[in-house]
């Protein structure tokens, strides 16, 4: 069995003008966001064997705050093509993943990841396949689970939905 994990980076500034795209950083609440995200993947034991995220600020940014959470920091590493990229390319990378990464953590931007989940989802609990239908907002996390043990039998439709979390469907299951 593979799973994984997709992550939209968490709430970041507005690009202001003569500023990369690519250095945008994370708004105070985009930071408590990933910073309880990562509380809760620790305490559900979601942590992912590696760990592939866009080169972008907001990104990395991200994944500091997430994984503070961690007792031991997996696998990390940048990957240029996933800023900027279509659900095509990103289903690439995941499906030429080794095969000693049984889940891996995509951290990048929408459409592409929105796109890539809905391409990938065939089953799981409806209701929170039609919440993810509608929206991978940012701090959103899809882990979508397969039943097959290597990366390259990866195709559309092929994954179950098994979890779907958002900053405000954490803050409500926190209070």
């Amino acid at each position: 069995m593979r799973r994984l994990l997709l992550l939209r980076h968490s709430e970041s500034e507005r690009s202001e003008p003569g500023t990369s795209d690519r250095a945008r950083v994370l708004t105070e609440s985009g930071r408590k966001d990933a910073a309880r995200l990562g509380a809760y993947m620790a305490r559900h034991v979601i942590v992912p064997d590696r760990v592939l995220m866009s080169p972008a600020l907001r990104s990395r940014q991200t994944w500091k705050y997430v994984s503070a959470a961690f007792d031991t920091t997996p696998k990390t590493q940048e990957v240029n093509s996933l800023y900027d990229a279509t659900a095509q390319a990103l289903f690439n990378v995941i499906a030429e993943s080794p095969a000693d990464a049984r889940s891996i953590l995509i951290i990048g931007h929408n459409p592409a990841l929105h796109d890539l989940a809905l391409l990938l989802i065939a089953s799981g609990d409806i209701e929170s396949r039609e919440l993810l239908r509608e929206d991978l907002p940012t701090s959103g996390l899809a882990i979508v689970e397969f039943a097959f043990d290597d990366w390259a039998r990866l195709h559309p439709h092929a994954g179950r939905l098994e979890r779907f979390v958002g900053p405000k469907s954490i803050e409500s299951a926190t209070n």
